[in-house]
Order: C-alpha cells, then sequence, then structure tokens
C-alpha cells in the first residue's frame, strides 16, 4: 500500500520565525501559524470561527529566508509533511510533539512598509518567481515572466545578490 505525508497551510505567522543553527551548521527556522476556519452552524445559523496553531519548522536557505522576510501576522502558504518527535524534559516526563516540516513556501500578501517582506516563493528546488507567482522542487521552471529571473514590484536596485532566495 502507497503512503503519503503531505500537509498544504495558508495562515498567518503568529510570532516572528526564530532562526537558530543545528551543530552541524545548518540554519533552521521555527515558525507557529495560526490557520482559521469559518463555518455556519446548522442549526443556530451563527456563524463560527475556529482557529488551528500549527508549529513548522524550515531548514537551510528556506529557513533563512523566511527568517529574514517574514514577520509576525504576515500571512504565508506552506506546503511540508508532518514530523512526529519525541523526546524525555528535564523534569524526567516524556513529551511528544507532532510538527510540519516546510519543503515549499509562498509569502503572501504584498511587501510592507519599509521594503521588508516579499511576494515571492522559494523551495528546495532553487526557483524563483517574481510577483507571487510559485516556483518550486520538481515542478519546473518559476512562472515570473522573464525566465525566473526576479520580477513584480521591485524598484531597480532594491534588491543585490544577497536578497535573492537561491
Amino acid at each position: 500500500m502507497a503512503n503519503l505525508n503531505k500537509v498544504l497551510l495558508m495562515g498567518n505567522l503568529t510570532r516572528d520565525p526564530e532562526l537558530r543553527y543545528l551543530p552541524s551548521g545548518q540554519p533552521v527556522c521555527k515558525l507557529g501559524i495560526a490557520v482559521n476556519r469559518k463555518w455556519r452552524d446548522a442549526q443556530s445559523g451563527e456563524t463560527k470561527e475556529q482557529t488551528c496553531f500549527v508549529d513548522a519548522s524550515a531548514f537551510g536557505r528556506q529557513g533563512e529566508t523566511i527568517a529574514k522576510y517574514m514577520s509576525k501576522g504576515r500571512p504565508i502558504f506552506i506546503e511540508g509533511r508532518l514530523d512526529f518527535r519525541s523526546w524525555e524534559g528535564q523534569d524526567g516526563q516524556k513529551r511528544s510533539k507532532l510538527e510540519v516540516v516546510v519543503e515549499n513556501f509562498q509569502f503572501l500578501g504584498g511587501r510592507q512598509e519599509g521594503g521588508e517582506g516579499m511576494s515571492a516563493s522559494a523551495s528546495q528546488g532553487g526557483s524563483y518567481g517574481g510577483g507571487g507567482s510559485y516556483g518550486g522542487g520538481n515542478r519546473g521552471p518559476a512562472r515570473g515572466g522573464n525566465g525566473g529571473a526576479p520580477s513584480g514590484g521591485y524598484e531597480a536596485g532594491g534588491l543585490d545578490d544577497d536578497d535573492i532566495p537561491f
């Protein structure tokens, strides 16, 4: 029987991303996402809302990019897989946690004041599509309209090579 471990989430960051480095030197970014669900109660007819809080981790260049451009309250779309971790706490109690490991992501919304943030995507595959297009992994070239080069809303001279997330 085939197995599938895939998660697609779109929500807002609940806190500023936290970038740390593993002993191997690999960057890891911890982030929290709030995903809202609205529905109308069939019996009462009133609108109800529920919020699900999800912890996620992004590794390598993806983690660095998220930490650099994202902040609390900003919308993000992530694609990843569930990962179950268990450990023993300092008090001797067994602890466990289910989190999402980010494989692809896309920034949503426009740029913030002061040039922070950008509407672009990044992925393990290194594709880059400006203007909010989605590129990455084995999906082929980014659909940014100019061969995958950054585009869409950037002033001339606003980015240098260190700002491009690949």
